[in-house]
């Protein structure tokens, strides 16, 4: 089941990238993915979650802008599977699996950032703006965030 929620907040990465650390970083600083002792106890450092939280506020804000790049181009591919990898090793690192955790949040991010823009992509000819898409694809990022961390 861990793994599982480790492919989850992967996807989350896949949708926006800095969601998935951020939420996870919260969670080992106040919401108790136990981290401490493990090679990630950063991820709940004081500073830490505020670092992450503000990239993805945003990475909220900025997705919305016409110039922003594909999240398929390499850079902002490599992002995500870079954050979907941390992402889903700290999950998996809380349970004494951070290798299967890591390799599933990198499985979770490719799903994630292909699946989101195919997603979009349909809801943005759907809607004839790219906008509704957008706002509807924050709303299931966040709520996948919290699901993942809340239950792992």
């Amino acid at each position: 089941m861990i793994l599982l929620f480790a492919l989850l907040i992967g996807i989350v990465a896949g949708l926006r990238a800095m969601l998935a650390p951020a939420a996870v970083a919260f969670a080992a600083r106040f919401g108790g993915l136990a981290l401490a002792g493990t090679p990630l106890a950063f991820m709940g450092y004081a500073w830490t979650p505020w670092i992450f939280g503000i990239a993805a506020l945003a990475e909220l804000v900025t997705d919305q802008l016409p110039s922003t790049p594909s999240r398929k181009i390499p850079v902002q591919f490599g992002t995500r599977i870079v954050t979907g990898a941390l992402s889903g090793a700290c999950i998996g690192a809380a349970h004494g699996m951070l290798v299967g955790g890591l390799v599933a949040g990198i499985l979770g991010a490719v799903v994630g950032t292909y699946g989101g823009a195919a997603a979009r992509g349909a809801m943005a000819r759907s809607f004839t703006s790219d906008r509704p898409g957008a706002l509807i694809e924050d709303v299931v990022a966040i709520v996948l965030a919290w699901i993942a961390v809340s239950m792992a």
